[in-house]
């Protein structure tokens, strides 16, 4: 029987090549505290968040001290998962280490997650050249005013904090980003109430990547002499690629939130929060940096392996893995006040 010329064509014809998620620009952005170059947002991608937010944000304030926006979503669905590959191949990584002093007896503290930080307070401002420059006086910073290397945000980021900053009439100097690897990586419950903030802060918070629940109870309140306390209810959002919560008012002064660890079908997927907020010192710089960054070895998501490997400048990485890493203790959001 005659094979049909259609089926022979593709019968002899070599299988075509999956198109990627994603195109990476030929702009990237480049800074001395950068271990390596960043890529410009896919032109695809920054077309669609053109259209951000994708629905209207629900305002949630039926509770005492709560005031939040929450979008589902707010990055359009269809550039969603492309914009998680991104982010996750393309930024660098650290899984921090740092000490802690509990009665007196100091512990180690591995971060169950991995981490990222752009941004200085708002003392100081990047120039052009990726000089930082003091605000009230325009001259150069020293290189004694900060115990970190504080970089500017990478365009991929800046866009998405403009339009973050569009919709919610809040100003932002600050990107901390998250990777959770899988379900066994989590935050404990923590506000986000540091001084540095300020009064009152915002906090835009998304979600790319896996679902995960993200938990809410109000803090302790104390009764006054024969006063009845109605305890408010707790929150849980499931939050899934795309949501944005933003978080403002009181509402860090008085409430904590969690990641909780996770199990089931979703526990193998790595999930991506990145956070805008705005800090109003140089504290906040270094403190972001510390729990951020801290002094370890850079990773890298490695497509092969599927996995963050160690990363060096010349391209070699040792297979250790997060699994390697003993974790000394889960709560270490109280340490860090991360998001």
């Amino acid at each position: 029987m005659a094979m049909k010329r259609g089926a022979l064509d593709t019968f002899f014809k070599p299988a075509t090549a999956k198109k990627p998620k994603y195109e990476i620009s030929e702009h990237k952005t480049g800074h001395a505290n950068y271990p390596f170059s960043i890529p410009h947002l896919p032109s695809e991608f920054a077309e669609q968040l053109g259209f951000a937010p994708a629905e209207e944000g629900k305002l949630l304030n039926d509770q005492l001290d709560l005031d939040l926006v929450y979008y589902e979503p707010y990055i359009p669905s269809s550039i969603a998962a492309g914009l998680f590959e991104f982010l996750r191949q393309e930024l660098p990584f650290y899984r921090v280490q740092y000490a802690i002093n509990r009665g007196g007896v100091q512990t180690m503290i591995n971060t169950p997650r991995f981490t990222t930080v752009f941004g200085i307070d708002a003392t100081a401002r990047f120039g052009d050249d990726g000089e930082l420059f003091d605000i009230k006086t325009g001259k150069n910073v020293g290189p004694g005013r900060y115990k970190c290397k504080p970089r500017p945000l990478p365009q991929c980021l800046d866009m998405l904090r403009n339009f973050t900053e569009g919709t919610t009439n809040e100003t932002f100097n600050f990107c901390l980003v998250n990777y959770y690897a899988d379900g066994q990586d989590s935050i404990s419950y923590h506000s986000d109430d540091e001084r540095f903030l300020g009064i009152d802060p915002a906090i835009a918070s998304f979600t790319l990547g896996a679902r995960r629940d993200f938990l809410m109870k109000h803090k302790p309140i104390v009764p006054g002499k024969g006063e009845v306390i109605n305890e408010p209810k707790q929150i849980k959002l499931p939050l899934g690629p795309g949501d944005m919560v933003l978080m403002r008012g009181k509402t860090q002064a008085n409430w904590l939130h969690s990641i909780p660890k996770r199990a089931g079908v979703d526990a193998s997927k790595g999930r991506i929060n990145i956070t805008f907020r705005k800090a109003m010192v140089k504290g906040g710089t270094d403190n972001y940096y510390q729990y951020n960054v801290g002094t370890g070895g850079v990773h890298r998501w490695n497509a092969g392996q599927k996995k963050m490997l160690p990363w060096v400048s010349e391209g070699v990485a040792t297979a250790v893995t997060k699994d390697e890493i003993p974790v000394v203790a889960a709560d270490v959001a109280a340490a860090s006040g991360q998001n």
